[in-house]
């Protein structure tokens, strides 16, 4: 059964930093792409950012492109979102999710299996 649980949310001042975290369970985490994707109030879901299994491919949002990161640690079945310079157009709920595609190579529009989310709160 796949679990996927974020933390690291919270609130902060316009260009401040945050890192998320997302821990996996229940599957091969290693085997299969990862993304983060967020979706703030009265507003469509939107792809973040997606890593490949092995962690050496990365796409993002242009949105988020130079000031956000994501990367993971196989070992620790973790998945990371590392975002610098934050603007208030960034409050969201962050989700990690994973399709388990064995090949990604664009920004994940959908998933098949979600966390169940971590508020992150910019202020200005």
């Amino acid at each position: 059964q796949v679990q996927l649980v974020e933390s690291g949310g919270g609130s902060v001042q316009a260009g401040g930093s945050l890192r998320l975290s997302c821990a996996a369970s229940g599957y091969t985490y290693s085997a299969y792409c990862m993304s983060w994707f967020r979706q703030a109030p009265g507003k469509e879901r939107e792809g973040v950012a997606t890593i490949s299994a092995g962690g050496t491919f990365t796409v993002y949002a242009d949105s988020v492109k130079g000031r956000f990161t994501i990367s993971r640690d196989n070992a620790k079945n973790t998945l990371y979102l590392q975002m610098n310079s934050l603007k208030p157009e960034d409050t969201a709920m962050y989700y990690c999710a994973t399709r388990l595609a064995r090949f990604c190579a664009v920004v994940s529009q959908d998933s098949r299996y979600w966390g169940q989310g971590t508020q992150v709160t910019v202020s200005s």
